[in-house]
Order: structure tokens, then sequence, then C-alpha cells
């Protein structure tokens, strides 16, 4: 099975109900497709997980890739840390609901694939922000709270990790009265990154 040749399953309607198991199947659906796809990275790479951890995701969530996965060199390795990604992926294991492999999972998903330049429901595969935050009210609901005033995930993560550092960043003592409210605050549009790969191929 070619990497290109890896497509997501079809959602069920209610997909993006956090409390509807279903929704996993929508989640590791969109990761592992990324992952798939991903020609410039191996899946162990773009997603820091082991081919043992993408083998049981794939299995109980999005078995169209058990081949893809078992295709993976045994050596497959999930690469050096960045700055910072430890660090991030365990606070949000700290703030995961039930402490699963899934959240596991995610965590050190979301904290390699902030480290990429898009939006982070483009970086994770979603086809848009309700999908992402769906997995955030489905694995990571006390994060959901503490986001209540829904800024990008990104920037919300760098500013948790600072102030557990003891580090304040900003330039003003509260969002409202900032001049970059709309940096951290404003709309993330934008197409998936599946649709953004075939219009640059076709160019």
């Amino acid at each position: 099975m070619s990497k290109l040749s890896a497509h997501s399953p079809a959602c069920a309607p209610d997909c993006t109900d956090p409390d509807d198991p279903a929704a996993d199947r929508m989640i590791f659906g969109r990761i592992l497709a990324l992952a798939a796809a991903d020609e410039a990275r191996t899946m162990p790479q773009t997603l820091a997980l082991s081919k043992a951890d993408l083998a049981e995701m794939a299995a109980r969530h999005a078995p169209q890739f058990t081949a893809a996965v078992a295709s993976l060199p045994d050596e497959a390795e999930a690469g050096e840390d960045a700055i910072e990604e430890a660090d991030l992926r365990a606070f949000l294991i700290d703030h995961g609901a039930r402490g699963t492999d899934e959240e596991r999972w995610l965590a050190a998903i979301l904290a390699r694939r902030s480290l990429a330049p898009n939006h982070l429901w483009q970086d994770m595969g979603f086809h848009d922000r309700g999908e992402l935050n769906t997995m955030f009210r489905r694995h990571f609901p006390a994060l959901v709270a503490l986001n209540a005033g829904d800024m990008k995930w990104k920037k919300f993560f760098y500013r948790q990790l600072c102030e557990r550092e003891g580090l304040m960043l900003c330039k003003s003592p509260n969002c409202e009265v900032c001049d970059d409210v709309e940096v951290c605050f404003g709309e993330e549009a934008g197409d998936p990154l599946a649709t953004l790969s075939r219009l640059a191929r076709n160019s």
C-alpha cells in the first residue's frame, strides 16, 4: 500500500459528538491519513510515535491504515524532540480526561504537530477547527475549560508553558487591551492540507 493511496474513512454523521466513540474513528482516521500522505517524513516522525503505537491506533480506530503501518521498517523511530516538545507533551498528558492510550498518543502528536507552520487543525489533518475542538472536548476537556476565550491553540499552548515557567511575554496585562488580540484570537479559516497539497501538485 503506497503512502498516497491511503484515505481517511467516511465519517458517521455524528462523528463530531465528543461523547460518541465514533468520534475517535474520525480523529485518528484524519491523523493517520495525514501521516500516510507525508512524503517528506515517515509516519513515526510525523506523529512522534513508535510503530507499535501506530499499529495499535490503527487496529482500534482506523483499520484501513493497518497495512501502511505494518509496512514500516521495524527500526522506524519518531526522531528527537524539538525544544519544548517534551514539556508540551507532559502538559497535555497532565490534562487528559481518562489517562488512556489515546490521550498519550494525542499528547505526542499534538506536541510534534504544533511545530508545523499552519493552523493546528490543518497540521493535525482535520477538515476544520471544529473537528480539532471535538478532539479536545473528548480527550482534553480540562484544556477546553482553561481556554475559555477560545485562543488559537498553538498560542494557548505557548502561553501555558510560559506561565508554568513563571514567564510573561505578553505586551499587555490582559488580552482585552492588547494590540495583538487578533493574532491570538482571530479566525482560523483555510483549506485542509490535503486540499492544499492537491492544488500545489496540479498547479
